[in-house]
């Protein structure tokens, strides 16, 4: 004990005595920045070699987030903090190590929420702390793996860029913070940038969040420069958790993803209590009980460990086979000893809709249980049974967003090699039903309808109501004119329009859902040259007037193609089908007309044309009675014809229609 004491103060003196040579002005050129950088971490190795998780006291413990708008940083800022407290080697040369996922490196974003466990040890007292590190994604898409990720914290890194300044999702995640009565840490990155504007910055965060700028730490997290700052302020600023390690285990799941080889591992909170190997857990939503085969922390890869108290983050493996029993916002307890159940996370409702099938239904299976799996890693999916008569088996799936929904799908294909057909999405609507056999038939008066397919008779609806949001744009104030027009094309309504500075303003609109799923932000970018910023939430239904559109070919419905759309973009809608329609359906031997209706009103119409033999071609004299007979027998052959033929629509032309 003695000689380790000695090695540690060994280490303390070398980190003063560099600390002391930073006063020279032959640091700087000495590299003193990396060389104290990789002896402190050294040091910190060293200590953590000796310092057991479980025996770490709960006033030493700090679970934190980051939380920002999408390309602030914040996955370069959990690159250094993971270098400064040892939990990887500076030279690994692996950049955004959280972002494990190989659909994150491609387009550069975080999906999936990760949690690293930091030994720290505080300059101020010399003792060894624990910090959980609770990453988050930043696009707007994926606020639900924010909100689980904060239902766990006890204070959160608010960072923003000091070039762009404060963005639409940065509002909304202080927010969310805000009113989880969580400690806001702000955080501004990139200052060694040229372009960068860290005065104007701190006005914004103090004119939108009433945030002092003396409390603001700047830091350039590419660099390192500040980052040890922010470890300490972590540590000052944020509280630690308010657990109970006296009292019956009590564990809040709020995330799971699948092994082949273990099952589902859980990533468990411990709110009260202890949990070791060997115990058997319960779950309060299923009642199963599962034995603890393993507990590892995750740093930033897994390291076993045989017990976790009350404020850890730990993983946990429990010979759970099945991927439905891990619910997000479980709470588990050890078997016979039951306890109140835990409310901290409150999953968000899926706004987007759209149906996936398999290329070909003979890999139905394989696609079902890859879709089980990758729903286990993303719970804010619902997957539900649905069929198509041109596409056959399949399942409709709801997501948070249209990125969302990309996302998962090149996941399908990346991490399971499925080739899953995605039809285009949708939202759902509510209906008021005024049929008293369709009430009956459905058990209530309230009608929820994502499927067109499934759209009822308007005699059979007294009202029609579509999914709003409220919508944030920040924008610079050049581009205010054709922001309002692009919100006033989609159906928007204006509730208030801020000015954050002299140069940026905010507006809040409604918007209806279903105008923004598709491209609304890519023209918000394209109109403003990139520099505004957009972020929504739920509003809630509000009432309106949405039809059914029908497809006819030759005077038949066609039900795969119909699509529920608002009355007054009814005929805009109408026209752009029937001219796709007519570029990819391929000739036939008829006439083909190509109509969209709603109910018996004909809003659009193109025909196309059939192939034609040339019966003349034969004749070489005679009387023009002759010609006009063999035109005339062609007419009414091809009238013959049309009257008993079907129309050939090839699967390729309905995937492609579906999709778009």
């Amino acid at each position: 004990m003695r000689q380790l004491a000695n090695t540690r103060l060994r280490f303390i003196t070398s980190l003063n005595w560099f600390s002391e040579f930073r006063v020279s002005g032959f640091a700087s050129s000495c590299g003193y920045l990396s060389t104290v950088t990789r002896i402190a971490t050294h040091a910190r190795r060293f200590s953590t070699e000796h310092a057991k998780a479980d025996q770490i006291p709960i006033e030493r413990i700090r679970n934190f987030s980051i939380i920002a708008h999408v390309d602030h940083g914040k996955s370069t800022l959990a690159d250094r903090l993971l270098e400064l407290t040892g939990a990887v080697s500076k030279n690994s040369g692996q950049a955004q190590i959280l972002d494990s996922l190989q659909v994150e490196r491609e387009r550069g974003i975080t999906v999936k929420a990760q949690t690293v466990s930091l030994f720290y040890q505080y300059p101020e007292d010399g003792q060894i702390y624990l910090l959980n590190l609770i990453d988050t994604p930043g696009h707007v898409d994926f606020a639900n793996e924010v909100s689980r990720s904060l239902a766990v914290c006890d204070g959160v890194i608010l960072l923003v860029d000091a070039c762009h300044g404060v963005q639409a999702q940065t509002v909304a995640n202080y927010h969310l913070a805000k009113s989880q009565n969580l400690t806001v840490v702000p955080v501004l990155n990139k200052i060694d940038i040229k372009h960068a504007n860290p005065d104007r910055v701190c006005k914004e965060l103090e004119s939108l969040f009433e945030i002092p700028t003396s409390e603001v730490l700047k830091i350039s997290a590419k660099l390192g420069t500040g980052v040890p700052d922010v470890l300490n302020r972590i540590i000052s600023a944020i509280p630690p958790p308010k657990v109970n390690r006296g009292g019956l285990f009590r564990g809040f799941l709020f995330d799971s993803w699948y092994d082949k080889f273990r099952g589902a591992l859980n990533l468990m909170y411990i709110n009260d209590g202890s949990i070791e190997i060997g115990q058997d857990i319960q779950s309060m939503n299923t009642g199963k009980t599962y034995p603890v085969k393993s507990i590892s922390l995750l740093r930033p890869g897994e390291e076993p460990v045989d017990k976790l108290n009350a404020g850890q983050v730990g993983l946990i493996g429990c010979n759970m086979r099945s991927s439905k029993e891990s619910i997000i916002g479980d709470t588990f307890h050890v078997k016979g000893k039951p306890v109140e159940a835990l409310s901290r996370f409150k999953p968000q409702q899926p706004m987007v809709y759209a149906g996936i099938y398999p290329a070909d239904q003979s890999k139905h299976v394989a696609l079902r249980s890859a879709i089980e799996k990758l729903v286990l890693n993303d719970s804010a999916v619902t997957v539900t049974p649905d069929s198509s008569p041109a596409l056959g088996q399949g399942w409709r799936l709801g997501f948070l967003g249209l990125l969302h929904m990309e996302v998962f799908c090149q996941r399908l294909e990346q991490e399971f090699s499925a080739e899953p057909i995605i039809t285009a999405p949708s939202v759902t609507y509510k209906l008021k039903l005024c049929n008293q056999k369709l009430i009956k038939q459905n058990g209530s008066d309230t009608l929820y309808i994502s499927n067109a397919a499934l759209f009822p008779e308007k005699s059979a609806v007294e009202e029609y109501y579509e999914p709003f949001v409220l919508g944030t744009i920040i924008t610079p104030s050049e581009y205010v004119g054709p922001i309002i027009s692009l919100c006033v094309d989609r159906r928007g309504q204006q509730l208030k329009s801020v000015n954050i500075d002299q140069d940026r303003l905010l507006m809040k609109y409604i918007l209806p859902l279903n105008e923004i799923i598709l491209d609304f932000n890519d023209k918000l970018k394209a109109i403003s040259s990139g520099y505004a910023s957009f972020n929504y939430e739920d509003h809630g239904y509000h009432e309106t007037n949405v039809v059914r559109l029908e497809i006819h070919l030759n005077g038949r419905p066609v039900e795969e193609m119909c699509r529920i759309v608002h009355s007054s973009k009814a005929v805009q809608i109408a026209r752009e089908m029937v001219l796709r329609l007519k570029e990819l359906i391929p000739r036939q031997m008829i006439q083909v007309a190509i109509q969209a209706c709603v109910g018996s009103k004909v809003l659009a119409r193109e025909t196309l044309k059939p192939y034609r033999k040339d019966v003349t071609a034969k004749l070489y004299g005679g009387d023009v009675t002759r010609r006009m007979k063999l035109l005339r027998q062609q007419a009414e052959g091809k009238k013959k014809m049309r009257s008993i033929a079907n129309v050939r629509v090839p699967h390729e032309t309905f995937i492609d229609v579906l999709k778009r």
